[in-house]
Order: C-alpha cells, then structure tokens, then sequence
C-alpha cells in the first residue's frame, strides 16, 4: 500500500506518527551524531530537506527512538540520552518595515519562547546576551545542550538590497558570536543556510565549525538518488504510470530529466529535488513546474541586470574550489547566487595544469540541473528582462519555432522586433548584454542548440544556433548597423566551420538601438 506524500510537512516526528513516507536518511545522522561534540553546518538552497534534517536530529536528542524504528539508527549503539535542544529555525522570518530595528525584538521573540517551554528566566539584555545565557543555564542541568539552526542566513538574505545591511549582519554577527567559547557545553551543533557570508561570527570566529557542504560523505544526505527514489516511491510510480502513456523505463526517463541532476559534490551521485517529486505525484503525475521560488530571486535577476551579467560566458565558464567559499555581502556575484540558490549545480569536474608545474588545480563548470530549473529559470528571466508572461511566452516560443524551423528569418526577425518593442522603458537595458541575454534565453527555451559569443579561430560569434536543416550565425550590434555586423561575420569567417555540416546556413546581421530600446534593422543571407 502507499504511504501517503507530503510537500509540506517538515517535521520528522509528524511524518512518522502519521505514517508519511519518509526516506531513511538516519545512517547520516548517525554519522553526524558520532562522535559527540561536533559543529557542522550545511549549505543547500532553498527547499530541499534542510527542516526535516534539523526536526531528525531534534528526535534523536530528546530520545524519541520509538520513532525511529525500522531505520538505519535505531539498532546502532547509542543511548538515545535525552539532552536540552535550542532549535532555533529563521524559516518564518518576514521584513516588515524597519529590519534594523525588528531583528533584534524577532531574535528576542525567539529565544524568549524557548526560554519558555524550557522554564528558564532570561535577563533584560541583548539578543547575543540571553543567547548565551539560555545555553548556559541549559547546561547547568544537563552538562550540555545541542543547538540546532535553520536557514541562519534568512534575515540576510531578506534584506540584502537593504541599505542597512551591515547593520543587520552586525546584528547577527553579535548574536552568533556567544557560540565561541561555549563548545564545551555543546553536545551538537548544527546550522544550516542557503549562503556562507563573510564576517558573520558562524564562519569568522568559529574555528570549530565543520562545513560539510561539499563533503562527500555528505553529498546525498539531502534529496533522492535514482535508487532510493525506484524502491522507496515504487508504488507511486505504477500508480501513475498507467495513464500517462510511457513506459516504465521511459516514465523513469522523463521524471530524471525533470526533477534529478542536483550535485554537491564534485564526483556525487546526483540527486531529486524532494519536493518537487513530491508534487508530482500528489498531482497525480502531473509535469509541471514545483520548484519554489523566493523572493532571493527577484535580488538575483536586479543584479543580473546592474552588473550587466553575461550569463552564456557564466554557463560556459569553470570555477575553482574558492567559488564555493563564503563571499562578501558587498561583493556579489550573480554566479555565486545562481549556485546557492538551487539554479545552477556542479556538473563536470575537470583538472586544469598550472604552467611549468606538474600541480593540476579543480575546476568544476555549472550547469541548470534539469527542465524544471531550467525551465522556471527562462520563464522569470524572460518575465524580469523583457515583460513576458509565462503565458504569453509559451506562445512566442510556438511561433518562433515555426518561423525558424521554416528558414523565414524575416518573420523570426519580426517577431523579435515586437517583442522588444513592447519591453516598458523603464525595463529597458542599455548594454549589448541585456538584448543578447533576452536572445539568449529565448532559444534556451525552443531547445535548440544554442551557443552564445562562440569562440572561432577568427573572433567570437555572438549566437549561434541550430533548428531542423538550418544553422543560424547571428551578430548583434549596439547604435550602429545591420551592414557592419553582416561584414563582421564575413571578414571573420565565422560561418566556415559549419560548411561540412550538412545543413543550410543562414546569416544574420542586426542592430539595436539603445536610446528607443528596440531592434531597428536586419540583413539575412543564406551561404551557398
């Protein structure tokens, strides 16, 4: 029989009392928990398990182990010892008005609700202050307490356009800092995030604090790989299967394209997002897109556009191991968050030689981890740089199609054409980068094979795509003209590589104008 599913029940003794499907994930627990006295803390993005591994391990320390029957835990050698919890979880953080002030009365609402259900008396003082003091008086009963933090960095992340926004790190610097000099009292210590921010105590003061983040031992902890998804949603899968007309094999198929290929590690299995595999099941196997989006999405696509990101260079460029490392509120990068927040992953590790030594340094190139990423990602994108609704853009994406597919590059032109006309003025980008971007995303969304500024042994193409028997080389220039960019692509030679290719080439040369923010003029050219 199956066990019922849940996309929204993050507590793990909710989820076993009430007979959801649970995938045992307790040997890592066991792993953390063993030896005693550790501090972890673990980066994934947004909506992917983070809650429930805090609420498994609140279980194991306040000695629940009836839950935990049938697990991989509950026959290992431990003595389910019942220690005082501080589960401090910033999941419900919202900015209200005044996030300078409100933080620290939200620090204290916190901590005075748990100095509550523990009967402890808290001075009148500072958040940090009765912080330390809650641990403290904890410990005088039991010898240590374990300290559990969910999503560390939301009241960051919040206000991170916030002008305030030292302040309120400053804020959060000082309340983590009492954690320093308390290990001792610590049985556990356990903090989890979406970002590693520089100058917050956690990772600046902190010498203790292990991040397991892109630990191999770590790196399937949260999600599903392809065998713990096959036997532990088996029989949600043949409940499905009949009506939707696959295959096994190939119902299997299309749920990895969806919603597998998130990797923490640079030689990890990949893993299913877990809730939005949860989704498609509740909605009767229903694809679509579940992936949750924040509002870290609306600061990621500003930033895109202020610091007019190149995202094919991002897409087609590796980072080293100190990309991953904590980064700097007033240094930030659009890659760094397109990573923390879940719409790029690790894809391919490689080792590039450092010259005239035998040392290889890691290198690692980031990819959308599957449709439904990818797909949300076009969709806003599209929606922030260009005013294109999800629904208006699926249409588009139809038409598009069948003016490329046929070789009318005038009606595909056209049709480029409207759409940057109808982009507001005050949404209008002034970089040769915004349009390329729009472009870009466009034929990211018809599926084409699209490569942008591909390099050739002459210069650099800006796009390049393939559709049916055509090959399209597209040169895009900013406040000059159609012809100058139909005699780059000539002088350079740019469509010489795709002679033997057993297609039709067709060149296009075009040129916007960045005052009236619209596509002005095209020439079209087959190559014979």
């Amino acid at each position: 029989m199956k066990q019922n599913l849940t996309a929204s029940v993050y507590s793990f003794e909710k989820l076993r009392r009430e007979g959801y499907l649970y995938v045992d994930k307790t040997e890592y627990i066991w792993q953390l928990i063993n030896p005693a006295g550790e501090s972890y803390f673990l980066s994934r993005p947004r909506r992917f398990g983070k809650s429930l591994t805090v609420s498994t391990l609140k279980a194991v320390f306040e000695g629940k182990k009836e839950l935990f029957n049938g697990l991989a835990i509950y026959d290992k050698p431990y003595d389910w010892k019942p220690y005082p919890v501080i589960h401090l979880s910033f999941g419900d953080y919202n900015v209200v008005s005044d996030a300078e002030r409100e933080l620290p009365r939200y620090l204290m609402e916190k901590l005075r609700k748990l100095a509550q259900e523990h009967s402890v008396t808290l001075p009148d003082s500072t958040p940090g202050t009765c912080f330390g003091a809650l641990i403290d008086k904890l410990a005088e009963r039991s010898g240590q307490v374990v300290i559990l933090v969910d999503e560390y960095d939301k009241p960051i992340l919040d206000n991170i356009t916030n002008p305030h926004i030292k302040e309120i790190q400053r804020c959060l610097k000082g309340f983590y800092s009492v954690l320093k000099d308390r290990n001792s009292q610590e049985r556990l210590l356990f903090v989890t995030g979406v970002s590693k921010f520089c100058h917050v105590s956690l990772f600046s003061d902190l010498n203790n604090l292990t991040d397991i983040t892109m630990d191999a031992r770590y790196a399937t902890m949260l999600g599903y790989t392809q065998d713990e998804f096959e036997s532990s949603f088996k029989e949600w899968i043949a409940s499905v299967e009949p009506h939707l007309g696959l295959s096994h094999k190939d119902l299997l198929a299309e749920i990895k394209n969806w919603y597998d290929g998130y990797r923490f590690e640079g030689g990890a299995e990949t893993v299913y997002n877990p809730v939005s595999l949860a989704n498609f099941f509740i909605n009767n196997g229903k694809f679509d897109n579940y992936w949750f989006s924040t509002g870290t999405a609306s600061l990621l696509f500003e930033l895109m556009k202020q610091q007019h990101f190149d995202l094919p260079e991002a897409l087609e460029s590796t980072v080293s191991t100190a990309f991953f490392e904590a980064f700097e509120i007033d240094q930030l990068n659009p890659k760094t968050l397109l990573y923390q927040t879940g719409y790029l992953t690790i894809g391919k590790t490689v080792k590039v030689p450092v010259p005239y030594t035998k040392v290889q340094n890691t290198e690692y190139s980031l990819v959308f981890p599957n449709h439904e990423v990818k797909s949300s990602f076009n969709d806003h994108l599209l929606k922030y740089y260009a005013n294109v609704q999800t629904d208006q853009s699926q249409r588009l994406i139809r038409e598009l199609i069948r003016e490329i597919g046929s070789g009318n590059a005038d009606g595909f032109m056209k049709r480029l054409q409207v759409l940057f006309a109808a982009i507001p003025y005050n949404m209008r980008g002034k970089q040769e980068h915004d349009y390329q971007t729009v472009i870009y995303v466009i034929f990211m969304m018809l599926h084409f094979f699209i490569e942008a500024e591909h390099h050739t042994n002459e210069g650099r193409i800006d796009l390049v795509f393939c559709a049916g028997e055509w090959i399209y080389v597209i040169e895009l220039k900013m406040d000059k003209t159609a012809e100058e960019a139909m005699r780059q692509i000539k002088a350079k030679h740019y469509a010489t590589k795709f002679l033997n290719r057993g297609k039709r080439i067709m060149l296009i040369g075009a040129n916007f104008d960045s005052e009236k923010g619209q596509l002005t003029d095209w020439l079209k050219e087959e190559l014979l």
